[in-house]
């Protein structure tokens, strides 16, 4: 539990803030209870190896998380204090450090993944052991654990139902920034030992990527950026979230991941625009009580995906029987690298190939074609959705790749199976997105831009377009695979 915070006296003579996934210094909810409850408060990020170790050298997150702390530890260092950078074990490194700096506790906003639940407890472990408390708060939902619960005291497992519970329950009270400047006095620059600059991508084995070329601002300053962006545009959003090529959402989610920006200030403000009847707002609050939503069921049902191996919701569709083998790998890898020979499907995933982000919509599309035309095991790709999304969290990625192939709480039926030229035709009537990601597609007409192989040889030959040759055949039909899929499906439904 946390503790009881006084409004005059300081209960610790010195604490240790520890940053995680909430690199800010505004409304963040331990920093706050840590400089309440401290006279002196010291700053700590590791770059932990327990996670860095297994990613690929070149890793965009890792170098927004590297950005993202110069801003950090300037604007602490602005405050009177600082902010020590390690790169290390964090189980063993804040255990360490706290005993070094002589702090009687570390504070951190808590993280509900399995993997950083049981860190953490190995963590409280070795600080109970050297006397030093360990607190943690909420900072990455609005409502977590069992704050949003049934009439009968048990976890929503329906979408619907959770999104009224929480409208319900929402008031100004749980969406209030905690003030954390006014207790800014508490800040203390680390020792002259522990003081030393953000290390380099370099200095911790890794890679320069073109986070930079692509413009992704990083820091509080860069989510406040986007945010300011999205808020003149937020009336439009649900017009526009569905055509990847309209600059429609708010492109935060890498933000929110990081904790860059504050939940309750996106929440907050979509909630009062919704309140002043604005239906983008509306729609968008809709989106983030959904990120709310997979939190909870992830806390409540840690069994899908402990111990590294997932498991659907619904424990029935672990009986599917997916295509394996050489000919299932040779299909993975054409989706993989974009060559299925379905331009949405294709441009899709040279988005995200090339920037790391994927428009929500085509999220939906690739997943479902993934499972419901190629037949392949949703596992498959959330494993590959984990590795190159900017914005990756495991109770998001998981929920959505579940519902995706019908597997999970609250799933699209089994039955509803995408088809991915009438997606196209709806969401990029114009081919604008196809033709930004698949340039050698780019002369072909709008008529046929979205099923290349119904072009007439004349348009084919007009537009440079070799299938087979420049761009694939389709690798399934779809009508075909519906079949199959549905077959597929009908006999777990037995």
């Amino acid at each position: 539990m946390p503790p009881i915070l006084l409004a005059v006296d300081k209960i610790y003579p010195k604490g240790l803030m520890w940053f995680r996934r909430d690199l800010r210094v505004d409304d963040n909810a331990a920093l706050y209870q840590a400089l309440r409850a401290c006279r002196q408060v010291v700053c700590v990020f590791v770059f932990d190896r327990a996670i860095l170790d297994a990613l690929p050298r070149a890793d965009r997150r890792v170098e927004f998380i590297r950005e993202s702390l110069v801003e950090l530890g300037a604007e602490l260092h602005r405050l009177g204090g600082g902010l020590i950078v390690r790169h290390a074990v964090a189980e063993e490194e804040i255990a360490s450090l706290a005993r070094a700096l002589d702090v009687q506790a570390v504070f951190a906003n808590r993280d509900d993944e399995p993997d950083a639940l049981d860190r953490d407890a190995r963590v409280l472990g070795a600080l109970a052991n050297a006397g030093v408390a360990f607190h943690t708060y909420k900072d990455q939902a609005v409502f977590d654990r069992e704050e949003v619960l049934t009439q009968v005291g048990q976890p929503y497992t329906v979408f619907t139902p959770y999104k009224r519970a929480w409208l319900a329950k929402v008031d100004d009270f749980y969406l209030k920034a905690h003030p954390v400047r006014t207790h800014a006095e508490a800040l203390a620059p680390p020792p002259e030992k522990f003081r030393s600059a953000v290390p380099s991508l370099e200095d911790i084995g890794f890679e320069k990527t073109n986070l930079a070329d692509l413009e992704i601002p990083t820091g509080s300053q860069g989510g406040s950026a986007l945010f300011n962006d999205f808020s003149q545009r937020i009336d439009r959003y649900q017009a526009t979230r569905d055509f990847p090529s309209v600059r429609g959402p708010s492109y935060l989610g890498v933000h929110l991941r990081f904790g860059t920006v504050s939940i309750r200030q996106l929440a907050g403000a979509a909630h009062q625009l919704t309140q002043q009847g604005d239906p983008g707002a509306a729609t968008w609050l809709g989106e983030l009580i959904w990120r709310d939503f997979f939190f909870q069921i992830l806390a409540h049902h840690p069994h899908m995906v402990e111990g590294g191996k997932r498991r659907s919701f619904r424990p029935e569709y672990d009986r599917i029987q997916w295509h394996h083998g050489k000919h299932a790998d040779m299909l993975f890898d054409a989706w993989c690298e974009g060559r299925t020979g379905y331009p949405l499907v294709d441009a899709a995933m040279a988005q995200i190939n090339q920037t790391g982000y994927m428009h929500n919509r085509l999220r939906m599309v690739v997943a479902s074609f993934l499972c419901k035309d190629l037949g392949l095991d949703w596992r498959r790709g959330e494993r590959y959705f984990e590795i190159h999304l900017n914005d990756f969290e495991l109770s998001s990625n998981n929920g959505n790749w579940q519902w995706a192939s019908s597997s999970g709480c609250d799933a699209q039926p089994y039955f509803r199976i995408f088809n991915p030229v009438t997606q196209s035709e709806r969401f990029d009537p114009e081919g604008k997105f196809i033709r930004r990601y698949l340039p050698q597609l780019s002369k072909l007409p709008n008529a046929s831009i979205h099923a290349p192989w119904t072009a007439t040889p004349v348009e084919l030959e007009a537009a440079g377009v070799k299938l087979g040759e420049n761009y694939p055949r389709p690798i399934v039909d779809h009508a075909e695979a519906r079949e199959r899929t549905l077959q597929r499906y009908a006999v777990v439904k037995q």
